[in-house]
């Protein structure tokens, strides 16, 4: 993600939109780590690495996958 602040402003808000739902989307017994999302999101035409995913997941305040796992 580059280019002009305003540009990359856009492309993270529809990152972070992006990641946003697949989160929701994942189950919750066994939650989707950085590098599922990764691919994931790749699939969507986005190239991030996994450490992004990590900032944008913490910046929105998602904890890492081990601690999304809830008992079945």
């Amino acid at each position: 993600i580059g280019g002009s602040s305003t540009k990359e402003a856009v492309s993270t808000d529809r990152v972070k939109v992006a990641l946003r739902k697949a989160i929701d989307a994942e189950s919750k017994t066994k939650p989707l780590s950085d590098q599922q999302l990764i691919e994931i999101l790749r699939k969507q035409g986005f190239q991030l690495a996994r450490r992004t995913v990590a900032k944008y997941r913490e910046e929105m305040r998602i904890p890492p996958s081990h601690l999304r796992r809830t008992e079945a």
